[in-house]
């Protein structure tokens, strides 16, 4: 678990194709490790298999790279990367599981004082769970939702956040991870087959509610 709060970006100084999958071995200012100790890598919960003073290795699965942009990475590529809560850790974003939906596309960056406005593209399926002012992930980032229409959104970065991710490195056409709230995506889950019934005594009222045990 996670809370999408980057604490440091490290770079990517092998990515090495191995069968179906691939194994990437990072450098960082992070230390410390244990083999089996779960890190966020651009929002992905990935274990960590091996490490030196200065580097950690993981192993990437074939759904790994199939849902995530590290089907793109490269040698020398900024991660973003955040090691995983623990009960004494202080939560400042939202609750994160490191389990990416879909890939987004970044379709433009705006610079405005004291911001950088950018704007992303994602597939249609994701559409029930990304709404007007709430929390998703992007590349394990925390952030705030707005604009959204036409499977597109904004969002507004900081200078800090700029300067302490690795989107001071991205640009227009980047593929980046998308991660949505992970309560809404769980009581979607537990009302969709109320909200997708036709039958009126199913319909969400105040009733249907108690009658589920949502509310008392």
């Amino acid at each position: 678990m996670f809370s999408g709060i980057v604490q440091t970006v490290g770079t990517i100084s092998e990515y090495i194709q191995k069968n179906e999958g691939a194994v990437l071995v990072v450098d960082t200012d992070l230390s410390a490790f244990e083999e089996g100790e779960s890190i966020a890598v651009n929002g992905v919960c990935l274990t960590v298999v091996d490490s030196t003073a200065t580097t950690f290795k993981l192993d990437l699965s074939t759904e790994t790279l199939s849902r995530t942009n590290f089907k793109n990475a490269k040698k020398g590529d900024r991660v973003n990367l955040e090691r995983s809560l623990t009960p004494a850790t202080k939560i400042s974003g939202h609750f994160v599981s490191g389990h990416i939906d879909q890939v987004g596309e970044i379709v433009s960056i705006e610079e405005k004082p004291g911001e950088v406005l950018f704007r992303f593209s994602y597939p249609a399926e994701l559409g029930s769970f990304i709404m007007e002012k709430g929390s998703i992930a992007i590349d394990g980032i925390s952030l705030t939702v707005f604009d959204c229409k036409d499977n597109q959104f904004t969002v507004s970065i900081i200078p800090f956040t700029l300067s302490h991710t690795n989107l001071s490195s991205r640009k227009i056409g980047d593929l980046i991870n998308i991660e949505c709230d992970m309560i809404g995506k769980y009581i979607y889950k537990a009302c969709e087959s109320i909200l997708l019934s036709g039958d009126a005594d199913k319909q969400v009222s105040l009733d249907m509610l108690r009658r589920q045990g949502i509310l008392k």
